[in-house]
């Protein structure tokens, strides 16, 4: 893995594992949980994550272009 690449990777842990720690803090000390979109977006950065390492664009199937 070249080494930008690398420091993508952790650049988007770091902010997964804030914005969760975040979430979860709000679960236990308020009983509230996230926003939807709050949701919506670390699955974003997740899936972005995902495709750096995979290296892939994604590819939309037939069941997503109908």
């Amino acid at each position: 893995m070249s080494q930008t690449k690398r420091e993508q990777v952790v650049s988007h842990l770091r902010y997964l594992r804030q914005e969760l720690r975040e979430m979860h803090q709000g679960i236990n000390e308020d009983g509230f949980f996230p926003e939807p979109g709050e949701l919506r977006g670390v699955l974003a950065q997740m899936e972005a994550l995902l495709e750096l390492l995979e290296g892939n664009t994604k590819i939309k199937t037939n069941t997503e272009l109908g």
